[in-house]
């Protein structure tokens, strides 16, 4: 089926519930927000899981709340979704004159550099006013310092993000030592946003990995509870050794299944 045809279809289906569902007739911006959130986080945990028959169903919701917002605004006559899509594609146009226009560019990060001057052209006031509030802290964390190294604030090797990973896990210890706990917190805070930095430089996702590690942490205690009710014991009156050997058996029955 052509993309226009599907596409038809689905305006037409939301449009026929936006007439005839009574759930459907009630949302309105604000309580599609949490859901969308919902929908964006499900879609980025089957990525995480490369779950690709996962992500084109999460795909397909994500489209639909934006479909649901477009239909939403058109009602109330604040834009539709012809408007949507025309401002994305001149927005595209705009921001790569490599392709659309003269400009030369000679790798990815001078189309990033690009794309962050474009951006203050735009009207944008700060090269960090395209970061959205909302982000989780690591995920926001990561990206300023992304736009940020577009205009030259950044590191030049990765072995200096290191170091200063290891002045702020210093820092850390002594607030610990003085027992300062709005001290600590800060330290803290300067320690991850250190640490998501050199993730940064090592090419890894931060918000990926640490996802990475908690479903092994979800699949290891799964395994210990499974195994402690086998056994029939209690795990609240386990030991922490008998605990840690059961771990120690989940890993290595991750190496060797």
């Amino acid at each position: 089926m052509p993309y226009a045809t599907s596409l038809d279809r689905l305006r037409a289906i939301l449009h026929e519930l936006r007439e005839k569902c009574p759930w459907d007739k009630k949302q309105t911006f604000q309580s599609l927000r949490p859901q969308t959130l919902e929908e964006v986080y499900e879609l980025a945990d089957t990525i995480t899981r490369e779950d690709w028959q996962g992500l084109k169903e999460e795909l397909g919701d994500v489209l639909l709340h934006v479909l649901f917002y477009a239909h939403i605004a058109s009602e109330q006559n604040l834009f539709t979704l012809e408007d949507v899509i025309k401002t994305v594609c001149d927005k595209l146009i705009f921001r790569h004159p490599h392709v659309y226009a003269q400009t030369q560019v000679a790798n990815e990060e001078e189309v990033k550099q690009n794309w962050e001057r474009l951006k203050l052209k735009e009207g944008k006031k700060s090269v960090l006013s395209g970061v959205p509030g909302a982000l989780p802290a690591m995920v926001k964390a990561f990206r300023l310092q992304e736009k940020t190294k577009q205009v030259g604030f950044e590191w030049s090797e990765t072995k200096e993000v290191w170091q200063k990973v290891g002045e702020e896990l210093q820092e850390l210890e002594e607030s610990v030592t003085e027992n300062n706990p709005e001290k600590m917190e800060e330290e803290f805070g300067d320690l991850l946003f250190a640490l998501v930095n050199y993730a940064r430089f090592l090419k890894i996702d931060p918000e990926n990995a640490l996802e990475r590690t908690n479903k092994k942490f979800i699949r290891r205690f799964q395994f210990i509870e499974k195994e402690a009710e086998r056994m029939n014991l209690v795990l609240q009156e386990m030991s922490l050794d008998e605990m840690d050997k059961l771990w120690d058996e989940a890993k290595k029955r991750e190496k060797h299944p």
